[in-house]
């Protein structure tokens, strides 16, 4: 089971990212930019992802991914259910949401290390 530390291992040593608390809620930014929420509790991680793929992600894994609130459609955003996510998967997902909000040159210079 993946856990808030588990997230935190990874998106605290990427470039540019950093871990804030607003209302209660832990989330990383790059700038101004958020990239990853999490719930109050959290047991959910909202996620930066392309939303012309987002029917595609929940429809194959309805256990784990979840639409956003409605409010918060017209973003690029998913959420997932921590409990549900391998430490590999919860990665991917939040290597894929950094690269969304970073400049072309810093995530490459990342890959390339």
């Amino acid at each position: 089971m993946v856990t808030i530390d588990d997230v935190r291992a990874v998106a605290g040593k990427l470039p540019r990212s950093y871990e804030v608390l607003v209302g209660g809620r832990v989330k990383f930014r790059v700038g101004r930019i958020v990239y990853l929420s999490f719930s109050r509790d959290q047991t959910v991680m909202g996620f930066a992802f392309p939303k012309e793929e987002r029917e595609w992600l929940i429809g194959g894994s309805p256990h784990k991914f979840m639409q956003p609130i409605p409010s918060d459609m017209r973003y690029h955003w998913v959420l997932a259910r921590l409990a549900a996510l391998d430490h590999d998967e919860m990665r991917e997902l939040v290597l894929d949401a950094w690269r969304m909000v970073v400049p072309k040159s810093v995530a490459s210079a990342y890959v390339e290390r």
